[in-house]
């Protein structure tokens, strides 16, 4: 018997002993692909190194024990074993040094960045997190080549290398995606100040003419990845953050991580008084993301997102005020008490099939929908739109004349329902009572619909060159019904645009080891709204023609001083034909013609190097800019000629400069600095707003209350030095009736913020 026990404790130990192990593999969190030569440190000792797929192996472990996972180009991280594992999955996220090996999901064909023959710029998550997250448009603002009219946290307009700048109140020319679901309506005009950043992950910016990939998008298009449950542990999170201006913003965040299945869920309100009359906001928004592996190689992700904003517009006023009383409302936007309200959500379902091993699919469908009501000084707004599509790419990867190649080919189509009301405001009527609706003024439904044709071919003729060549076809069309029957004017017809052909032709070469130069010719185009195609008769004009354009660019990234100091440069020319104008005809309509060409010039840098200024301390500066040379190539506006003008509503340069302290026991600061150019406010370039200087500090703290229990505490100040600058400006204003025309929003004087967030890891 003694023997039997004593045989049985020495099983028992041996199992225990050879039980006290940690296998697993570490991966890139962009790319999902194992990462080479990690080293696994333990009390300052390397204990293993990962090998050439990730894969490592430590025994004899005593634990709990902690470890460190370092390894150059990764942001370095510390994690707590409680006990044996022997299928661990160790995320690491790339640093800035190595922004480079960041392959790009918004290309058909993903790509490292440095081998990218295009404009593309990142924006991570830990960018996202330098600033308030009250608004995530913001942060566009520190992509080269990008400029937002920031008129109030739900007035933005993007424009992109000057395309879009002539737009009056909201962003046009740009397409944007969510998760590959389309944001931008089907006439172009789009809405990204309700995204909410606890939502997203890393957002990709491509600059220039991007129809060879998303059809209509003259400017670019911004790409929007939402937060991934797949690559984060599990948690709970809850965040309180307080501010100027009676300004709050609460977040919850559930996140839970299974063996085949995964559910991110995040719900967010922001809420504030705004510092100028009639700005108060108040914005609810959700987002649920679930991954399913339905198969070893295959996937089912679903997708949804809901946002229910009211929001009350001070909008622009004039010189006098902006100067004297920025705080104050366009007056008839006060005496009306003017605001937009509206639902709106998207749904997305995608499945992902490796057909073979070289060979898989991508398909997608998607629904939005959004129900809006806006009272304005000159009418009540009542509109409804329901949008619904599908997408499938095809991605083969194989030899083409013995040479490796890629190849991604597909369609998406896109259907949109809109329907539209005006009613008479009478606020004049009513003493203090706000907008109040009366008769009807009109009643249209619009039947909108686009289909992309798109194949891309990605081959390396060389080592060190690499070929990438695209194709689009694009048909636009739609119906118009003029449903109400008590004006003279009917506006019913149908309108289909001509076939367009968008090619694209780039080259990457590795001129050295990490240094890439490239160059590309690529084409674009945008579809007039159906509100420019109207005549002021109210007729449609089937004249009108899209505008378009080429942009010929040629840039350099590469990376420097051992992969710390990381640059791109670009330059380039978009050549806009059939540029459309927005004529103002009345204080509330606009419409279309085709006044002439434009050219957008351009020189952009961006470079940031990293310096490890002591073991547990990094210190990040960076810097952009963006130097504009926009004109009127020939344009002639109503017998008056505006050609060898500056491009209105741009500024002539944008400088971003920055610092991003971290360290491993959890604090960090962040500093921005961003200097805008004057910007010309109409055609003639009579009138400019000037220049202005910015700067923003963050710093935070997170630390562990007990085990698995974390707390952030952070604050910071915007306009750390009271600028008084115009966020935004509206091109060519009127004056109506005498009055001054309204050309300024001015910006937020300095404010700070505040806030606390807890995290259960589990």
């Amino acid at each position: 018997m003694k023997k039997i026990i004593i045989t049985l404790i020495l099983i028992i130990s041996a199992q225990q002993t050879f039980s006290q192990e940690l296998k697993g593999q570490i991966l890139n969190s962009t790319t999902s692909e194992g990462i080479a030569d990690v080293n696994i440190i333990a009390a300052s000792k390397v204990v293993a190194i990962s090998d050439s797929d990730g894969f490592f192996t430590i025994e004899n472990i005593d634990f709990p024990i902690v470890l460190k996972f370092s390894s150059i180009g990764f942001v370095r991280i510390a994690r707590r074993f409680e006990e044996s594992d022997s299928d661990l999955k160790i995320y690491l996220s790339p640093s800035s040094e190595s922004l480079s090996e960041v392959k790009l999901r918004s290309t058909l064909i993903p790509t490292e960045l440095q081998q990218t023959p295009a404009a593309v710029s990142l924006l991570s998550k830990a960018d996202l997190k330098r600033t308030d997250a009250v608004n995530f448009v913001g942060n566009l603002n520190y992509v080269p080549g990008v400029y937002v009219n920031q008129g109030a946290l739900n007035t933005n307009k993007i424009t992109i290398r000057g395309i879009g700048s002539r737009a009056q109140y909201s962003t046009n020319r740009i397409q944007a995606y969510f998760d590959g679901i389309p944001l931008a309506t089907a006439e172009g005009s789009l809405t990204l100040d309700d995204i909410d950043q606890e939502s997203l992950e890393r957002v990709e910016v491509i600059k220039g003419p991007t129809s060879s990939i998303y059809g209509a998008g003259l400017g670019g298009s911004i790409n929007l990845y939402s937060a991934d449950p797949g690559k984060n542990e599990s948690r709970v999170g809850v965040k309180v953050q307080g501010g100027s201006y009676n300004t709050w913003k609460k977040s919850d965040v559930v996140s839970i991580n299974g063996e085949k299945t995964s559910v991110f869920a995040t719900y967010n309100h922001v809420q504030s008084d705004g510092w100028r009359e009639n700005g108060a906001y108040d914005r609810k928004s959700g987002l649920v993301n679930a991954k399913l592996l339905t198969s070893e190689k295959n996937s089912l992700s679903f997708l949804a997102n809901f946002v229910k904003l009211k929001a009350y517009i001070p909008s622009s006023i004039n010189e006098d005020d902006f100067l004297n009383d920025p705080e104050t409302a366009a007056y008839t936007w006060g005496a009306a008490k003017g605001y937009e309200s509206y639902d709106r959500g998207l749904l997305g379902v995608s499945y992902q099939h490796h057909i073979s091993e070289n060979f898989t699919n991508q398909t997608s469908v998607f629904l939005s929908f959004r129900n809006g009501y806006e009272p304005r000084p000159f009418d009540i707004l009542k509109e409804e739109r329901l949008s619904a599509g599908a997408r499938t790419n095809f991605s083969l990867s194989t030899a083409i004349f013995n040479l490796p190649s890629e190849i991604s080919f597909g369609a998406q189509y896109y259907n949109e329902w809109y329907e539209t009301g005006t009613f008479e405001n009478l606020y004049e009527d009513f003493d203090n009572i706000g907008s109040v609706r009366g008769a009807r003024l009109s009643n249209n439904e619009q039947d909108r619909h686009y289909a992309n044709f798109f194949a891309q071919l990605n081959m390396n003729l060389t080592e060190k060159l690499l070929l990438e060549a695209g194709i689009n076809f694009n048909t636009t069309g739609y119906s118009l019904d003029d449903l109400y029957a008590e004006d003279a004017t009917n506006q019913t017809g149908n309108y289909t645009f001509d076939a367009v052909f968008s090619p694209r032709l780039g080259l990457s070469y590795e001129v050295a080891e990490d240094k890439n130069l490239y160059a590309s010719l690529s084409h674009g185009f945008s579809t007039p709204t159906v509100a420019e195609t109207l005549t002021p008769e109210g007729q449609i004009n089937t004249d009108l023609k899209a505008e378009s354009g080429f942009n010929y660019e040629i840039g350099f990234k590469g990376n420097w001083l051992n992969n710390r100091l990381y640059t791109e440069v670009s330059v380039y020319s978009i050549q806009v034909r059939n540029l459309l104008v927005a004529q103002r005809v009345a204080e509330d309509r606009y419409v279309g013609i085709n006044a002439g060409k434009s050219d957008h010039n351009g020189i952009e840098f961006f470079g940031k190097y990293t310096i490890p200024l002591a073991e547990n301390w990094q210190l990040s500066p960076f810097v952009n800019a963006a130097f504009n040379f926009f004109e009127f190539d020939r344009f002639v506006n109503e017998e008056v000629d505006y050609s060898g003008n500056e491009l209105p509503g741009v500024p002539k340069h944008t400088i971003n400069a920055g610092l991003d302290l971290n360290t491993e026991f959890g604090f960090s600061f962040n500093a921005l600095y961003r200097n805008v150019g004057e910007i010309p406010l109409n055609d003639a370039n009579a009138l400019y707003s000037d220049a202005y200087n910015l700067v923003n500090i963050k710093a935070a703290y997170t630390f562990n209350i007990i085990e698995d229990l974390q707390l952030n505490v952070y604050g910071g100040l915007n306009n750390v030095f009271d600028e008084h600058y115009a966020a935004s400006v509206l091109p060519n204003a009127v004056g109506f009736g005498g009055a001054q025309p309204r050309y300024y929003y001015p910006g937020y004087p300095r404010n700070f913020f505040t806030g606390l967030a807890v995290n259960y890891l589990f």
